[in-house]
């Protein structure tokens, strides 16, 4: 008893000591740890060679996707874009780069139809098999074909990437996450970059 006794005023003690862990002011998870140094080399709709560092200044909303996608690519598109409409005069510090995983079937002339479709600010991104698979690898983004009857789909992670305006990937927003919250963790971000 005597033991029992001790042993519970040493863990209360111990863990008096210890810093409180305050909740994240994000919704999405931090995982800027994971992500120290991920970029890209990509070619933007237009033809144009981009990096990261091409948007500085902005949050950038990063998903990866494919213009067949029947359900999570267009949902979260459609999402993407009831976000920047939220945003107001916020949404001018804000890039939506969608990054295809089937450059097979997208090419850039559709791409330039497909993605600004769903907001006229929204960027598509494609590249050979070589730089897709690079830039999945540094996003440790998984992608694979599976074959259908009538060609195949990609099975594809579906987190979204919120980058902050110095760079640094921040934050992975899950399929689904509401609209509220991507825009308040956007929201955030911006207002840590004017700190």
């Amino acid at each position: 008893m005597l033991l029992r006794s001790i042993l519970i005023a040493l863990v209360f003690f111990i863990s008096a000591c210890e810093e409180p862990k305050l909740p994240s002011p994000f919704h999405a998870s931090e995982v800027g740890a994971r992500f120290a140094g991920a970029d890209f080399k990509l070619t933007d709709h237009n033809g144009r060679p981009r990096t990261l560092a091409d948007y500085r200044g902005k949050v950038v909303v990063l998903f990866f996707g494919y213009m067949h996608c029947p359900d999570v690519c267009p949902t979260t598109m459609a999402d993407l874009a009831q976000v920047i409409g939220k945003l107001g005069s916020d949404a001018d510090r804000v890039q939506v780069l969608f990054v295809t995983v089937d450059p097979e079937r997208d090419p850039p002339e559709l791409l330039a139809q497909y993605v600004p479709a769903f907001h006229p600010s929204f960027m598509g991104l494609y590249g050979d098999a070589q730089s897709t698979a690079e830039v999945a690898r540094a996003f440790n983004v998984m992608y694979q074909k599976q074959p259908t009857t009538t060609g195949y789909n990609v099975d594809h992670s579906a987190g979204t990437f919120l980058i902050d305006p110095s760079g640094r990937v921040r934050l992975i927003s899950p399929y689904g996450q509401r609209t509220d919250w991507l825009e308040q963790d956007i929201r955030l971000l911006l207002a840590l970059a004017k700190s």
